[in-house]
């Protein structure tokens, strides 16, 4: 058996729409979430590729996973068939980038797997990396920690003074989303807005890397705010137009923004493509974070913090979604 696990990650710099070969229409900037992670598991098997659908996943995404595993079979020479079991530590289809996690750690266990069954090299991070963006695009950012830029010359660690973030998600629905990240990527293209998007997208990236690398944090706030507004204009003025900000969405990024403007910082805020939010903290700001929790939980104890950087996970983490 071998067996592989791989983290999701946030875009702060999002990238919407595709060109050819799953590549950005503009570059982006995440930092992984090593708490929130996919585990695979693959076997021989006799007869056919199968999968242990532990994730009630829909048949398509079913077919899209084992399409894949065909793919690199094919890329590395192999006939063989496998046995997938595949299960996550947080909710999939809800915007927290599960295919991210999901496709990741599917190429690194298969690739893994065939190249010992072959007695050849294993490959390197890079190249596991950009056969799994074929896939899934922003699969190719969960192989490089904490923080990766991807553009079109493929996904690259970047090493910012900032270091890693600790990470907060907050729940407000993990029902699966009605319109799909890939369908979003296409109709986003009809959006007025999406011709320009993608020098609003390469400004912003510039400006934050120099905000995280000098101490901004203030500007940062800022421009992750933006970004992340920027994106949901383009799904708001698509056509056919469509939302994922939920009501509740709203009164908790206020409650965020009434935070931080009374303490004069607090957390960068994020949410990508679904109703759930983003809250990523500089290692200093354990009281702020403990603070800002509390004020959500007394507004709405219906939220629900999922809060796993790897440092706080327990030792036996449970995979159940």
């Amino acid at each position: 058996m071998w067996i592989s696990e791989a983290p999701s990650n946030v875009a702060l710099i999002k990238y919407m729409g595709k060109q050819e070969g799953n590549m950005p229409c503009n570059p982006s900037l995440s930092h992984i979430l090593d708490g929130f992670t996919t585990k695979i598991s693959l076997e021989n098997c006799a007869v056919a590729d199968q999968f242990i659908n532990k994730i009630e996943l829909s048949q398509n995404a079913v077919d899209r996973f084992l399409q894949h595993l065909r793919n690199i079979k094919k890329i590395l020479g192999y006939n063989g068939f496998f046995r997938i079991e595949s299960s996550n530590n947080f909710p999939h289809s809800v915007g927290i980038a599960s295919s991210s996690s999901s496709f990741a750690a599917l190429t690194q266990c298969a690739m893994t797997a065939i190249c010992e069954i072959k007695g050849v090299a294993s490959f390197t991070i890079e190249e596991m990396s950009e056969i799994s963006r074929g896939a899934s695009g922003a699969s190719c950012r969960s192989f490089f920690f904490p923080w990766c830029i991807w553009d079109n010359g493929g996904a690259k660690k970047i090493d910012l003074k900032i270091g890693k973030l600790r990470h907060d998600l907050l729940l407000i629905d993990r029902k699966p989303k009605i319109v799909s990240s890939s369908e979003a990527h296409e109709r986003v293209k009809s959006s007025p807005l999406f011709p320009e998007r993608p020098k609003r997208a390469e400004k912003r990236l510039a400006d934050l890397v120099n905000a995280l690398n000098n101490n901004k944090w203030n500007d940062a706030y800022q421009i992750c705010w933006e970004e992340f507004y920027d994106m949901h204009a383009l799904f708001h003025t698509s056509f056919p137009g469509f939302s994922y900000i939920q009501p509740k969405t709203n009164t908790i990024l206020q409650e965020v923004g009434k935070f931080y403007i009374t303490n004069h910082d607090g957390p960068l805020v994020t949410i990508d493509a679904g109703p759930n939010i983003h809250l990523l903290w500089r290692q200093d700001q354990s009281e702020q974070r403990r603070q800002l929790k509390e004020i959500i939980f007394s507004k709405d104890k219906k939220v629900k913090f999922l809060c796993m950087d790897k440092s706080e996970m327990p030792k036996n983490p449970t995979y159940y979604f």
